[in-house]
């Protein structure tokens, strides 16, 4: 049916270069030299509605703000049309295709004073899609895609011209389109300009496969991403681990628990750690203690001031009100106001750049072999499957191994136990009283796993055989 719709029209233009135009009767050479420098204009506009598709959804919308306050040539005319990104496409569309069918057009009409229609159409076809696809769409998209943001300027303000001429058409096709996509329950993706974390995770995956991220730059960038959906629970120290200094101590007193913990700065309680009311510096303490020029200094007047945060926090608000406040350590609170644990400047840093470790501490990750980890039983679930590249579950109720384990037992586990999850075999290594201290994790081996499925597959099959 396209075809002998294409072979009337060339018939019918084999005659166009009798009639006169202007006044003047045009020959064929004229008409054919008309026609070619009419479909030389079109690739030239097929390209450049190709190349601005690929610009202006290629830049990113965090680049166009600095663009705009630097007042760079067509950046306000860049932000304009990227406001309404459904319209954009909708234009760079209609005039594309407008450009190509009429070089379609006047193609055929063309090739038909020199051949039979059948063959006019053939020709016409192959020569124009290899004109398009080459100096219409291939070479303008890849000029596009290496001058992005340069190329988004030059043709944006020609892009609002545009759209201001062919408005009427324009606007029909965007609300009918915009009806279509609401019958057919497609989404507005092309109106989502920023990219998703998962989209930002893959391309720093991809970066350091194809070695411009080493692997600890990948894993500073994937902790910075987590960074503002973890809660201050999650870093904290816990009660169990906190060490303080009751109210009522000396200063000699305060600064060998400063000295036997190992902290320079330690939380001070009046009757219990449920009634924390400040932090002491070692720095403070032996300064008075010992270069004050006084010894009736207490231990009260070197007390200073923090803050009890709810253990729900966010730990990116809860960085910045520490830096507001200029403080170094919070105490952490439940819904009740009990004491959970606090939560140090350091604890936050580490949670971007990875454990900073002093002395004789362990690492709280350690690869046995590439299959196998022990791990403190306080870390993260998170950073487990991350080392691994496995799937432990998080809950509300437990975000460490050690309450994974417990949540999988239902009961107090001692040394030696084992568990297992999905073919993730987790052994109990070390427990201090209840406290789960230490943890062995093992993921299955891959040949491993696609043979028990395997055999698992079979013995569904024998069962159904003797079922039978």
């Amino acid at each position: 049916m396209g075809i002998s719709v294409l072979t009337a029209v060339a018939e019918a233009s084999a005659y166009l270069y009798t009639v006169p135009i202007v006044g003047i009767e045009l020959s064929k050479t004229g008409v054919t030299a008309i026609g070619i420098l009419m479909i030389l204009f079109l690739i030239v506009g097929s390209g450049f509605f190709s190349s601005s598709e690929i610009a202006m959804f290629s830049l990113g919308t965090h680049r166009i703000d600095p663009m705009v306050e630097q007042g760079l040539r067509g950046a306000k005319a860049i932000k304009s049309l990227k406001e309404d990104p459904h319209r954009l496409l909708v234009t760079i569309l209609v005039g594309n295709n407008m450009v190509n069918i009429t070089m379609s057009s006047i193609s055929t009409t063309i090739v038909g004073f020199y051949f039979d229609p059948g063959t006019a159409v053939l020709v016409s076809s192959f020569g124009i899609t290899s004109l398009v696809l080459i100096f219409g769409e291939t070479a303008p998209k890849s000029y596009a895609v290496d001058n992005t943001e340069l190329h988004a300027r030059r043709v944006a303000p020609v892009l609002q011209f545009v759209e201001k001429l062919l408005w009427p058409l324009i606007t029909l096709f965007h609300y009918v389109t915009q009806f279509v996509n609401k019958l057919t329950g497609g989404g507005p993706a092309i109106e989502s300009s920023y990219l998703s974390r998962s989209e930002i995770r893959e391309m720093i995956q991809t970066g350091e496969r194809e070695g411009v991220l080493d692997e600890e730059e990948r894993q500073m960038l994937q902790r910075t991403l987590r960074f503002n959906r973890t809660i201050a629970k999650e870093v904290m120290t816990p009660r169990l681990d906190m060490d303080a200094i009751s109210a009522d101590s000396s200063v000699e007193e305060a600064i060998a628990e400063c000295v036997h913990s190992g902290h320079t700065r330690l939380p001070v309680y009046e009757g219990g750690l449920d009634n924390v009311i400040g932090v002491v510096n070692i720095r403070d303490l032996v300064r008075d203690a010992q270069y004050g020029g006084t010894d009736d200094v207490e231990l009260q007047d070197l007390i200073e001031p923090t803050l009890h945060v709810p253990e729900s926090k966010n730990v990116d608000d809860l960085l910045t009100e520490m830096r507001s406040e200029r403080l170094h350590m919070v105490i952490v609170i439940d819904e009740f106001g009990t004491t959970e644990g606090l939560v140090t400047m350091e604890d936050l840093t580490e949670e971007i750049v990875g454990e900073i470790l002093e002395g004789e501490e362990e690492h709280p990750i350690e690869f046995v072999n590439d299959d196998t980890v022990t791990v403190k039983g306080e870390v993260n679930i998170e950073e487990v499957n991350e080392a691994l590249s496995i799937d432990l579950p998080e809950g509300e109720e437990f975000e460490t191994i050690a309450g994974f384990i417990f949540n999988r037992a239902g009961r107090l586990v001692e040394e030696g136990e084992s568990i297992e999850y999905e073919g993730i075999q987790i052994r109990v290594e070390q427990v201090e009283n209840t406290r789960i201290m230490k943890a062995r994790i093992t993921r299955p081996e891959e040949g491993a796993t696609l043979e028990s499925e395997a055999e698992g597959g079979d013995d569904d099959h024998e069962s159904d055989t003797n079922d039978a």
